[in-house]
């Protein structure tokens, strides 16, 4: 009995030292900063986040743009041509940012870079992009540094298919239970709250075939203490300080 109860402990401590803090969209809500931009990636890393979050959009003639929604200043990004948006600004004054820019950023920084290619209306504009962001990290020497996510379903078999072997790679819509993406080797499942809280059970499912547990966007105070205490292995937040406070308190 003694036995046993020693190997729950440590796996209890082995659940709470793995957990980690994601940056929502990088750390924004902070002075100076302002969704997907370069600050938001440095303020990250400053606070020393495990990993920092950004979205990835390609214009019409190429370019990776990182912005979350697929219009920025009521221009729709994936039909655009770059010339149409690299002169538009963020909230915080910087200029709307590249994905090269901000690898550019991160080779600089410790915080891993959690790329989420958005869902393009074009499928095959959508490939084009998984393999033009699979080729720029390759270039920029940040395969080991870099994970991807995405909603597109399709997106993901791309990601997995192009990315080098053991490169990282969730799935965000929420439909498919663990076993059905193990089946597909990908690394784990990285769902909402919302979804999380319906099928806490995928949790231990996804640990018991060897894949990670994120969820995301988890804000309240309720909402990550039920994370921790369910033992998933990354939560992604808009705060990210009192996150790490309160993983600090366990």
């Amino acid at each position: 009995m003694r036995k046993l109860i020693m190997i729950l402990l440590l796996a209890v401590s082995a659940v709470a030292t793995a957990q980690e803090v994601i940056c929502h969209r990088g750390y924004w809500d902070t002075e100076g900063s302002a969704q997907n931009s370069l600050r938001s990636l440095v303020k990250a890393d400053s606070i020393g986040a495990w990993g920092s979050e950004f979205d990835v959009w390609m214009t019409a003639d190429g370019v990776l743009v990182v912005n979350h929604d697929a219009t920025f200043e009521g221009v729709t990004i994936e039909t655009s041509k770059w010339k149409q948006l690299k002169n538009m600004h963020l909230k915080n004054g910087e200029l709307l940012p590249t994905l090269e820019q901000m690898l550019e950023c991160g080779k600089l920084l410790k915080t891993r870079l959690i790329v989420e290619m958005k869902p393009h209306t074009n499928r095959e504009h959508e490939l084009e992009a998984a393999r033009k962001i699979v080729k720029m990290v390759k270039r920029m020497g940040l395969e080991d540094r870099v994970e991807y996510i995405t909603f597109s379903y399709q997106g993901m078999k791309n990601l997995k298919e192009l990315a080098p072997d053991g490169t990282p790679v969730y799935y965000l819509n929420g439909e498919l239970p663990p076993s059905q993406l193990n089946e597909l080797g990908v690394a784990g499942i990285d769902y909402s709250i919302r979804v999380m809280r319906e099928h806490p059970q995928w949790i231990d499912e996804a640990h018991e075939l060897g894949m990670k547990v994120n969820v995301w966007t988890v804000n309240s105070d309720r909402d990550m203490q039920w994370c921790i205490n369910y033992g998933v292995d990354f939560i992604t937040t808009n705060d990210p300080e009192r996150l790490q406070q309160l993983l600090k308190n366990e």
